[in-house]
């Protein structure tokens, strides 16, 4: 596999993992810093692939106008807290 290569889960595998799992377990996702959050409702965003990007980044951004090589992804954005 190249480096450059997209590796993801899809939606099909990700429910077959989790219909393995105990159902009545929270989800949650990862914190800004530490520690984990809530999540809000999943949705479908367009998304450009940038691996060069620092690891604070994000491997992925949001696709703007003209972007090449995009794709559509279903995203889990975790809830921020202000406090």
């Amino acid at each position: 596999m190249s480096q450059k290569e997209v590796v993801h889960f899809t939606v099909g595998q990700l429910v077959e993992v989790l219909k393995s799992l105990p159902q009545d377990l929270p989800v949650l996702t990862s914190g800004y810093e530490s520690g984990f959050e809530n999540f809000y409702q999943p949705s479908i965003i367009k998304v450009k692939h940038e691996p060069e990007n620092m690891y604070y980044d994000g491997e992925f951004q949001v696709a703007e106008d003209g972007d090449e090589k995009t794709f559509d992804a279903v995203v889990l954005r975790r809830v921020v807290r202000d406090e």
